[in-house]
């Protein structure tokens, strides 16, 4: 049986749906908004985490309130009627991908909400054995690109390891630098964005720095042109990919076949989705990792769960909240970090 049939008749019970604002300045430099969609009934709360980008977006659904939702569902009735409705007020959102997060939001929270009805966890409901999680830390080096911001971190954690954004004014002796940390994992060019505050031309020389200075890193996301894709067709056992990536369809849209995939939760958005995406995977033996949306409340325990239930030892993106703050306080679990799988729902214990 999939991995979604065996929760879709779920049932759950919902009365009312609240919703709560969070906010907090982050590592990358910007004011970082998210949503948490309570969702309420028989006694139980489920939790979910709307992480639209936009904060214009969440100030607008908390002026709005909460869809109606109250009645009685199944995970697959409930997931089919929150796809069809208006979640952003009449308005079309800045971004096509925040329709899915938000989805996401809701079936996460009814997902957790059905299961802390029926008395048990997602990793008991499905069979699977949490483990505990790899993580990488995500993170930009400032404008212009300094060695300061990793080298501040391993002071504290010597043992972390990075996935970083390579920009044009990445020099030969910065790569050096970088590369003798022996703590880079991963390396995102965000080839792939477009009209955003991270979009990144494909540049030749940058990206021919990639390759000779972090032999052994994944390359996330470059942009194939004729000169990219000459300085990467050797190396395309390493390459993967995360913004194309919402559905089964864009993986086998790819040039050529992945070795493995950032699979984001949130980008999926249904449930249904996300799963079928897991079993198609692990069916044609091509890996997976998750990545983070600098979630600020449940949804990052979520997708570390997820990591730790399907994919525990990738390059995972799913480090602790701390380490989104521009200085990490001590004590923040290292990696590998348990799973902390919560006994009842689908949540990560704190």
């Amino acid at each position: 049986m999939s991995t979604w049939k065996q929760v879709a008749d779920l049932p759950v019970e919902i009365d009312r749906v609240e919703l709560e604002g969070l906010e907090q300045d982050v590592s990358s430099d910007f004011t970082r908004k998210s949503t948490i969609v309570h969702l309420l009934g028989g006694g139980e709360e489920g939790l979910g985490e709307d992480v639209v980008y936009q904060a214009d977006e969440h100030e607008a659904a908390w002026a709005a309130g909460p869809p109606d939702l109250a009645g009685s569902w199944t995970l697959a009735s409930f997931s089919e009627h929150v796809g069809g409705l208006d979640l952003f007020g009449g308005q079309e959102p800045e971004s096509p991908a925040s329709r899915n997060y938000r989805i996401w939001a809701y079936e996460s929270a009814a997902l957790d909400l059905a299961l802390r009805q029926a008395g048990t966890s997602l990793h008991a409901h499905l069979g699977l054995e949490p483990r505990p999680i790899t993580y990488v830390v995500s993170l930009r080096l400032g404008d212009p690109a300094s060695l300061e911001p990793v080298t501040r971190r391993l002071a504290r954690y010597p043992d972390l390891r990075f996935k970083l954004d390579p920009t044009a004014d990445w020099d030969d002796e910065l790569c050096a630098a970088l590369a003798a940390t022996g703590a880079v994992d991963s390396l995102d060019l965000k080839g792939q964005y477009s009209g955003t505050i991270v979009d990144n031309p494909a540049d030749p020389a940058l990206y021919q720095r990639v390759v000779d200075y972090f032999p052994d890193a994944w390359i996330e996301d470059p942009k194939l042109t004729d000169e990219t894709d000459e300085i990467l067709r050797p190396h395309r056992d390493r390459i993967t990919w995360d913004a194309p990536i919402h559905s089964i369809a864009d993986v086998e849209a790819l040039p050529f076949p992945p070795k493995t995939v950032n699979v984001k939760p949130s980008r999926f958005g249904a449930i249904s989705a996300l799963f079928d995406a897991y079993d198609w995977l692990a069916e044609r033996g091509i890996g997976a990792y998750g990545g983070g949306q600098f979630e600020l409340g449940v949804g990052r325990g979520q997708i570390q769960l997820l990591a730790a239930l399907f994919h525990p030892d990738g390059p995972n993106d799913t480090s602790p909240t701390g380490f989104h703050a521009m200085d990490p306080p001590p004590g923040i679990e290292p990696s590998p970090m348990p799973p902390r799988a919560a006994p009842r729902g689908f949540r990560r214990e704190s």
